[in-house]
């Protein structure tokens, strides 16, 4: 089975981080729609988070966001894929 073939799979789309700014971070998904990435508030007072995802927008990272709630997902597509 290939891993675009699995159902669990369409539940994650692909995005890259754009704009980082307190209390807002907007990710561009890989149709090239523009979505603002719902943060819990544990990750909104985390200055780690901030420093994190500031990095990875400027390496220009694709990190795996959920379709529905658009949050940030702690796991990757071959995570999901195997279950």
């Amino acid at each position: 089975m290939l891993i675009d073939d699995n159902p669990k799979i369409h539940t994650i789309t692909p995005a890259q981080i754009t704009k980082v700014f307190y209390p807002y971070v907007i990710a561009k998904t890989e149709a090239g729609h523009y979505v603002n990435i719902n943060l819990s508030d544990q990750e909104r007072h985390d200055p780690l988070f901030w420093e994190s995802i500031a990095n990875i927008a400027k390496a220009k990272l694709w990190v795996p966001i959920g379709e529905k709630f658009h949050q940030l997902l702690a796991y990757d597509w071959t995570y999901s894929a195997a279950y």
